[in-house]
Protein backbone atom coordinates (compact mmCIF):
# COMPACT_ATOMS: atom_id res chain seq x y z
CA UNK A 1 0.00 0.00 0.00
CA UNK A 2 1.64 3.25 -1.31
CA UNK A 3 2.06 5.70 1.80
CA UNK A 4 0.16 8.34 0.63
CA UNK A 5 -3.09 6.56 -0.16
CA UNK A 6 -5.90 8.17 0.81
CA UNK A 7 -8.01 5.34 2.94
CA UNK A 8 -11.63 6.00 2.13
CA UNK A 9 -15.23 4.29 3.71
CA UNK A 10 -15.14 1.44 0.94
CA UNK A 11 -11.70 0.33 1.64
CA UNK A 12 -12.16 0.26 5.42
CA UNK A 13 -15.22 -1.52 4.80
CA UNK A 14 -13.71 -4.32 3.02
CA UNK A 15 -10.87 -4.01 5.74
CA UNK A 16 -13.53 -5.33 8.57
CA UNK A 17 -15.50 -7.72 6.41
CA UNK A 18 -14.67 -11.12 7.84
CA UNK A 19 -11.77 -13.38 6.48
CA UNK A 20 -11.14 -16.78 5.83
CA UNK A 21 -7.72 -18.11 7.85
CA UNK A 22 -5.57 -16.48 10.58
CA UNK A 23 -5.13 -12.69 10.61
CA UNK A 24 -1.68 -11.71 10.75
CA UNK A 25 -1.38 -9.40 13.55
CA UNK A 26 1.32 -7.82 16.05
CA UNK A 27 0.07 -7.49 19.86
CA UNK A 28 1.03 -4.15 21.91
CA UNK A 29 0.80 -4.91 25.21
CA UNK A 30 1.73 -3.72 28.32
CA UNK A 31 1.09 -7.00 29.93
CA UNK A 32 1.94 -5.99 33.33
CA UNK A 33 -0.17 -3.31 34.10
CA UNK A 34 -2.91 -5.02 34.44
CA UNK A 35 -4.60 -8.77 34.39
CA UNK A 36 -6.23 -8.78 31.28
CA UNK A 37 -3.53 -8.66 29.17
CA UNK A 38 -2.06 -12.01 30.06
CA UNK A 39 -5.14 -13.38 29.33
CA UNK A 40 -5.29 -11.19 25.58
CA UNK A 41 -2.47 -12.82 25.17
CA UNK A 42 -2.82 -16.50 25.83
CA UNK A 43 -6.26 -16.41 23.89
CA UNK A 44 -4.21 -14.47 20.49
CA UNK A 45 -1.63 -17.52 20.99
CA UNK A 46 -3.25 -20.32 21.68
CA UNK A 47 -6.04 -19.48 18.53
CA UNK A 48 -4.21 -20.12 15.62
CA UNK A 49 -7.13 -20.97 13.40
CA UNK A 50 -8.02 -16.73 13.77
CA UNK A 51 -5.07 -15.62 14.83
CA UNK A 52 -1.53 -15.32 13.55
CA UNK A 53 0.69 -13.12 16.38
CA UNK A 54 3.76 -12.13 13.90
CA UNK A 55 4.93 -10.12 17.56
CA UNK A 56 4.63 -9.32 20.91
CA UNK A 57 5.33 -5.55 21.65
CA UNK A 58 5.91 -4.54 25.14
CA UNK A 59 4.12 -1.78 25.82
CA UNK A 60 5.08 1.14 28.82
CA UNK A 61 2.81 2.15 31.56
CA UNK A 62 3.01 4.05 34.71
CA UNK A 63 1.12 4.02 37.37
CA UNK A 64 1.77 2.41 41.45
CA UNK A 65 2.98 -1.27 39.33
CA UNK A 66 5.98 0.82 38.20
CA UNK A 67 8.43 3.09 38.51
CA UNK A 68 7.94 4.93 35.76
CA UNK A 69 7.11 3.99 31.68
CA UNK A 70 10.74 2.78 31.12
CA UNK A 71 10.34 0.78 34.22
CA UNK A 72 6.41 -0.47 33.00
CA UNK A 73 7.66 -1.48 30.09
CA UNK A 74 10.22 -3.34 31.15
CA UNK A 75 8.04 -5.50 33.84
CA UNK A 76 5.83 -5.93 30.52
CA UNK A 77 8.29 -7.06 29.06
CA UNK A 78 9.47 -10.24 31.38
CA UNK A 79 5.33 -10.40 32.36
CA UNK A 80 5.33 -11.50 28.30
CA UNK A 81 8.02 -13.85 28.60
CA UNK A 82 6.78 -15.14 31.75
CA UNK A 83 3.36 -15.90 29.59
CA UNK A 84 4.81 -17.44 26.78
CA UNK A 85 7.00 -19.99 29.52
CA UNK A 86 4.00 -20.65 31.20
CA UNK A 87 1.91 -21.42 27.65
CA UNK A 88 5.19 -23.49 26.80
CA UNK A 89 5.58 -20.80 23.64
CA UNK A 90 8.73 -19.35 24.35
CA UNK A 91 9.07 -19.59 20.56
CA UNK A 92 5.46 -18.59 19.40
CA UNK A 93 6.67 -15.11 18.34
CA UNK A 94 9.59 -12.44 18.99
CA UNK A 95 9.07 -10.06 21.60
CA UNK A 96 10.17 -6.31 21.12
CA UNK A 97 10.80 -4.15 23.92
CA UNK A 98 8.66 -0.76 23.48
CA UNK A 99 9.22 2.76 24.33
CA UNK A 100 11.16 3.36 27.57
CA UNK A 101 9.25 6.93 27.52
CA UNK A 102 6.19 7.92 26.44
CA UNK A 103 5.79 10.87 23.74
CA UNK A 104 6.42 14.45 25.45
CA UNK A 105 4.89 16.08 21.84
CA UNK A 106 3.72 15.27 18.32
CA UNK A 107 5.96 14.56 15.63
CA UNK A 108 8.28 13.63 18.19
CA UNK A 109 8.57 9.81 18.13
CA UNK A 110 10.51 7.72 20.55
CA UNK A 111 12.37 5.07 19.25
CA UNK A 112 12.54 1.07 20.25
CA UNK A 113 12.80 -2.21 19.38
CA UNK A 114 9.37 -2.36 19.06
CA UNK A 115 8.78 0.44 16.47
CA UNK A 116 11.54 -0.44 13.96
CA UNK A 117 9.52 -4.08 13.79
CA UNK A 118 6.23 -2.44 13.34
CA UNK A 119 7.43 0.00 10.47
CA UNK A 120 9.14 -2.85 8.62
CA UNK A 121 6.71 -5.74 9.15
CA UNK A 122 3.76 -2.92 8.00
CA UNK A 123 5.94 -1.46 4.86
CA UNK A 124 6.21 -5.55 3.97
CA UNK A 125 2.76 -6.68 4.22
CA UNK A 126 0.39 -7.16 1.46
CA UNK A 127 -2.39 -5.55 0.11
CA UNK A 128 -3.86 -8.81 0.16
CA UNK A 129 -2.66 -10.17 3.72
CA UNK A 130 -2.46 -6.79 5.60
CA UNK A 131 -1.21 -7.00 9.48
CA UNK A 132 -2.87 -5.98 12.03
CA UNK A 133 -2.08 -3.94 15.09
CA UNK A 134 -3.68 -4.79 17.91
CA UNK A 135 -2.90 -2.17 20.59
CA UNK A 136 -4.34 -3.22 24.54
CA UNK A 137 -1.61 -1.12 25.96
CA UNK A 138 -1.92 2.54 26.63
CA UNK A 139 -2.04 4.27 23.56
Amino acid sequence: MAVSRILDDAWRLQRLAPRSGPLHMVLDTDTYNEVDDQFALAYALLSPEKLHVDAIYAAPFHNNRSTGPADGMERSYNEIQRVLQLLGRTEAAPVFRGAPAFMAQTGAPVPSAAVDDLIARGMAAREDDPLYVVAIGAI
